[in-house]
């Protein structure tokens, strides 16, 4: 399609005008995907815009054009003009790659449509999650306030849509800063143009723009020279919405600054979040600041700025929104002049190097020009068109002691210093040289909890790096906070740098990184103090970790495992060289064990896991290799111990068992109680007149030495007295001699048969009273005995036995 074919031909229509007693008629052609909409911009008295004829006329307040078929409109008063305004609307979409037309302003058509007031409007829609781009650096534009009016009568206006409501952007004029405009998700760009006036011709390029946070960014590209320039807050003078965020990107010319100002400033009551304005800049750290508060000047280079919005208060209807104009100067730079105060240093010196030689920055101490600058002392430095990325900024720090006796007793604060913000570039590592007596080694513990060694499946999440390296250069390893290393132990001269993740400057100053202690000589090349987290595996290098460990060197990991809880490791990413002397070695040992539970050589097939239910060491050794190299990472992880769960399960089926015994001998008791009883159910009786009850133990025993036994208990349907009546009714039995003495027992017996009663009133024994104890008697009569523990006899009186009649 040719340019002109993709032209907003607006008002390629045919336009015929009829003035007829105070009726206007126009046919009009739309342009293929173009929309006219025709409203009343006033309350029209009697003045209607009619189309049809006949029984289709139509007529109405306004009127919706759309395709290019032609279409005869008829205005029902002689100066439409004044109460009709057309809007001419046509739309755009973007991919996630391209867009499919730009923004053309032209205005080919008939004269008579210039009496209306015009706006034309293109909406634009945006693929998730890019933003669409606006392109204006062919004429530039500048924002004014939205009472204003543009020299040229054609003012633009940006918007946003979000899903809160429509969001004025802002109000432009041609001729400016703002070289373009990237709004997210949807928006509209339209420029009005008043009765009479044509539209100027032009174009502005729309494509994909970035991933914006914000609901739209302005970038501006400052002139040489001094200059101002004013931007208004979306919504000015109303409010900004709630929670929404504005940003502005600045392009600064080299050897400028600039200067920001808040002016006419409305802050809202916030009920969550605050206000803020943010300062990005390549290779500096975000400052965030409140609205009320002094504004940075920016020294060198590019910047943005952003303004947050919080969640307002708007119950009261007066309550205030969010508005402010912001004032943005920028002028040629003059020299920065910057004192270094070294006793906050913690005993650092400074560095100071610039890194790109065709750079304008020059760089100076105590007035004189350098390339690389080293600050030992209080100095004065001064820099002049120094960016950022011009330069590179480092500290070093040096530990040592030549005897143990002197080394000190307490562990070394390793800080990030505080440095002047004068500086043009921010901290990009510290450096610290650790050199203990000879044979002497270096401590290295985190006072913000254990290290984690950086090693692919275990990243630093952490802001901040430590490389640990050998006086030979040789890598022991990168750590982060976060991890389970308690402790570092390394048997020689140690350098601990400190840096950003990914190259980037150090976003915290007076921070401790690490306490280092110089000590006496240990018995490995390297030791490690692990303590494991449960239910998160950690992963240990070796020294050197990718590169193999240093020959002849050894290596010990002291891993603390929890009680009821096993450690199981396992090896990967072992490589294994070929010894030209001495073997490699890994083993592993419980603490206080004298037997290994594994071991393997270069030469010899293992299992490549293990499971240790105890605290352990890890030790593993380099040979001399011939070839090749020796690395593993030993992934450990904390579960349950299966001893400790079946210590658990007997345990269970222990009490389960104790339980069943107990329940068994209890059934037991009872069962043999209840044959006891059943044992002592037996009844005799005596022709004397005295009923006797034997039990399991016979008749009773005549003995001298009469001890009382007792029976458990004399259940009254065993005592048989209605024996004893229907012997005496027979004849069998006399008279029961009631005063006759008794030669046995006399304390306190309860006689059976009552003393004054006859034989007619014979009665059935009481219930015997059951004693304190089964040690006492538990009957008192004169019939009940027992078998004393001697098996002697015991002599009752039972009387004479009454022959019955006839007997023989």
């Amino acid at each position: 399609m040719s340019l002109s074919g993709v032209t907003l031909q607006i008002l390629l229509l045919t336009v015929m005008v009829f003035t007829v007693s105070g009726v206007q008629k126009l046919t009009i052609t739309p342009d293929r995907g173009t929309n006219f909409n025709i409203r009343s911009s006033s309350q029209p008295k009697g003045c209607n815009v009619c189309t049809g004829a006949g029984r289709s006329r139509r007529c109405n307040t306004s009127l919706l054009l759309r395709d290019n078929t032609p279409v005869s409109l008829e205005f029902e008063c002689s100066r439409p003009q004044d109460v009709f305004s057309v809007e001419i609307v046509r739309n755009i979409e973007c991919t996630t790659k391209s867009c499919n037309s730009h923004i053309i302003q032209a205005d080919s058509g008939s004269l008579p449509l210039l009496d209306f007031d015009r706006k034309f409007t293109w909406n634009l829609k945006a693929s998730a999650p890019k933003a669409f781009n606006i392109d204006f650096s062919n004429t530039g534009l500048r924002q004014i306030n939205p009472s204003e009016r543009c020299p040229d009568r054609h003012s633009y206006t940006l918007q946003a849509f979000q899903t809160t409501g429509n969001v004025a952007v802002g109000k432009y004029c041609r001729t400016g800063t703002i070289r373009s405009a990237q709004i997210l998700n949807q928006g509209s760009f339209s420029v009005d143009v008043p009765a009479g006036q044509k539209l100027q011709s032009g174009q502005f390029d729309v494509s994909v723009g970035e991933e914006i946070k914000s609901l739209a960014k302005i970038t501006l590209t400052l002139p040489k020279g001094a200059s101002s320039s004013e931007l208004l807050s979306p919504n000015y003078p109303d409010s900004f919405p709630d929670d929404g965020v504005m940003e502005w990107y600045f392009q600064v010319p080299e050897k400028h600054k600039t200067a920001v100002q808040l002016l006419q400033l409305i802050q809202p009551r916030c009920l969550k979040k605050d206000t803020a304005v943010e300062y990005q800049s390549k290779g500096r750290v975000a400052s965030v600041l409140r609205l009320t508060d002094r504004q940075p000047e920016q020294s060198q280079g590019n910047f943005s700025l952003m303004l947050r919005n919080c969640e307002m208060d708007r119950r009261r209807a007066a309550s205030p929104g969010l508005s402010l104009t912001l004032k943005v100067s920028s002028s040629e730079s003059s020299p920065v002049l910057c004192k270094v105060d070294v006793s906050k240093m913690e005993g650092l010196s400074l560095h100071i190097e610039k890194l790109r030689p065709a750079s304008y920055c020059e760089m100076k101490i105590n007035s004189v020009l350098k390339e690389k600058i080293t600050v030992t002392s209080h100095s004065d430095l001064t820099f002049q068109d120094c960016l950022p990325e011009d330069v590179q900024v480092t500290a070093v720090g040096v530990m040592e002691c030549s005897q143990l006796k002197e080394c000190p007793k307490t562990p070394a604060r390793l800080s990030l210093p505080l440095l002047p913000t004068c500086l043009p570039a921010n901290l990009s590592s510290v450096t610290w040289a650790l050199r203990p007596p000879q044979h002497g080694t270096v401590e290295l513990t985190s006072p913000t909890g254990p290290l984690k060694q950086s090693v692919p499946g275990q990243p630093c999440n952490d802001s901040i790096i430590i490389k640990v390296t050998e006086d030979g250069g040789t890598t022991v390893g990168h750590f982060c906070t976060q991890g389970s290393i308690q402790m570092v132990q390394i048997h020689t001269n140690v350098s601990v740098t400190v840096s950003g993740i990914g190259g980037e400057a150090l976003r915290t100053s007076g921070k401790d990184v690490l306490n280092a202690r110089l000590k006496e000589e240990i018995s490995e090349s390297y030791i490690f103090t692990v303590s494991p987290k449960r239910d998160t595996p950690v992963l240990l290098a070796t020294p050197g970790w990718p590169v193999g460990m240093r020959s002849d060197s050894t290596v010990s990991w002291i891993v603390s495992v929890p009680e009821r809880m096993d450690a199981h490791l396992v090896f990967t990413n072992l490589r294994q060289p070929k010894c030209s002397s001495s073997h490699t070695d890994i083993r592993v040992q419980r603490v206080g064990r004298r037997e290994e539970d594994y071991s393997r050589r270069e030469d010899e097939e293992a299992e490549s896991e293990i499971t240790v239910s105890d605290s352990f060491y890890l030790n593993m050794s380099n040979c001399m290799p011939e070839r090749g190299e020796f690395s593993v990472i030993t992934e450990i992880t904390l579960q349950k111990s299966k001893n400790f769960l079946l210590t658990i399960i007997l345990s269970a089926v222990a009490a389960l068992v104790v339980i069943f015994v107990i329940v068994l001998a209890v059934v037991c008791v009872v069962i043999r109680k209840k044959k006891k009883e059943l044992t002592h159910q037996v009844s005799i009786y005596n022709p004397n007149g005295s009923g006797f009850l034997p039990g399991h133990n016979g008749f009773p025993k005549t003995c001298e030495d009469n001890e009382s036994h007792v029976y458990a208990s004399i259940e009254d349907t065993l005592v048989y007295t209605h024996l004893l009546r229907k012997g005496v009714e027979i004849g069998i039995y006399g008279e029961l001699d009631t005063s006759r003495p008794f030669t046995g027992h006399t304390d306190s017996q309860k006689p059976l048969i009552s003393e004054d009663a006859g034989v007619a009133d014979v009665q059935a024994p009481p219930l015997p009273e059951r004693p304190p104890s089964h040690g006492q008697q538990l009957m008192d009569n004169e019939i009940y005995q027992t078998e004393d523990q001697h098996g002697e006899e015991r002599c009752l009186d039972l009387g004479l036995r009454l022959e019955p009649e006839g007997g023989n």
